[in-house]
């Protein structure tokens, strides 16, 4: 994935993160239990937690100084966002879930579908870094790719709320850092990142409250 990212400049990185009515959700996850298929993972988790965990503190990017506002990515963000791309189930079984799921998604971006995408970089890798590795690890499924039933949106939303709802020093930290990674390893310096931290939580609200459940897949075009 990283290859692709360098050789294919028209590559676009999305985050989606929808409501999805309780029995289509029940269904999906029925037939996973019925049909699954191992997970594809190509990551060493523990080790590269780990070290990040190490470097949760510092900026993996030093400012441009040929363009004012704009971010270069120092080694350890290419090894950062390895890592995400690494944990990234890209199994047939996996895409062939996600298309299912994104089929019964909201079709318009309304309080019930959050949409993100950048240029040549991931949107939920920018606001993992943003985040740090513990309150990443407190978002649903595994590194934005999950599929809750209602119940579980309801029992999850509490941790999600503790995660984003950032104001003051914090959410301006995290801001930074999105931009960072959006000018660093992306070409998008015009990426929302206010939305980032807001979109989601507004989705998984409006599930919580009309009884829906939810779900969030990353995917790259």
């Amino acid at each position: 994935m990283e290859d692709q990212k360098e050789t294919e400049l028209s590559v676009t990185g999305v985050w989606i993160v929808g409501a999805v009515p309780e029995q289509e959700v029940r269904d999906l996850l029925s037939a996973r239990v019925q049909d699954p298929a191992p997970t594809t993972v190509h990551c060493d988790v523990p080790e590269e937690l780990a070290w990040w965990r190490s470097k949760a503190q510092s900026s993996l990017f030093t400012p441009s100084t040929s363009f004012p506002g704009e971010w270069s990515a120092d080694e350890d963000a290419f090894r950062l966002s390895a890592f995400f791309d690494a944990c990234h189930d890209g199994s047939d079984h996996a895409e062939e879930l996600r298309d299912a799921v994104m089929d019964r998604f909201p079709p318009e971006v309304e309080e019930g579908l959050f949409v993100a995408t950048a240029r040549k970089a991931g949107p939920f890798s920018a606001l993992a870094y943003a985040l740090g590795p513990d309150a990443t690890l407190r978002l649903p499924g595994r590194f934005g790719d999950f599929l809750l039933d209602a119940e579980q949106v309801r029992t999850r939303l509490p941790a999600v709320e503790e995660t984003l709802v950032l104001t003051g020093t914090p959410r301006r930290d995290a801001i930074v850092r999105i931009h960072a990674w959006m000018t660093g390893l992306g070409d998008d310096p015009d990426h929302d990142a206010d939305e980032l931290l807001d979109g989601p939580l507004r989705v998984l609200r409006h599930a919580a409250s009309s009884g829906h459940g939810a779900a969030g897949q990353v995917r790259w075009y």
